[in-house]
């Protein structure tokens, strides 16, 4: 497996237009675009620097018992919620990972923000941080 960067920081938030007027607005970072992921029941703003990576992105929680939804019960205020990296090839990393021993959440990839491709490692495998791998572009 090889990992090629950092794709983005996924930070998880209760209000998303008081978000965006501190990340876009104050921060200046640039409002890639907004989207809902059904899958996930999340709502996603990505924003970019002009400096490039990695991306912010911005999750709100479409429902309580949502993954984002659970987090901020447990963290009130918000915060970082996943990193992602980007591969090359999900599949590949998953089944090495898996033969490395590596707990998975998603045993297979499923479709994530923006189209791409994604799966999550178990936070006891990844010293406590929800890692988020992600074939970006892919169709």
């Amino acid at each position: 497996m090889k990992i090629d960067r950092i794709s983005h920081i996924g930070i998880a938030v209760r209000d998303l237009d008081e978000a965006l007027r501190l990340y876009r607005d104050g921060l200046g970072l640039e409002l890639v675009h907004v989207e809902e992921v059904a899958d996930q029941q999340v709502r996603v703003a990505m924003l970019r620097s002009a400096v490039g990576q990695p991306r912010i992105e911005l999750l709100v929680p479409l429902a309580p018992e949502s993954p984002v939804g659970r987090f901020l019960a447990k963290q009130p205020a918000g915060g970082v919620h996943h990193i992602a990296y980007r591969v090359e090839d999900l599949e590949a990393a998953l089944r090495d990972l898996r033969s490395a021993g590596v707990a998975l959440i998603d045993q297979t990839p499923r479709r994530g923000a923006g189209g791409a491709l994604i799966a999550f490692l178990h936070p006891r495998a990844t010293q406590g941080v929800l890692t988020e791998l992600c074939q970006e572009d892919a169709t």
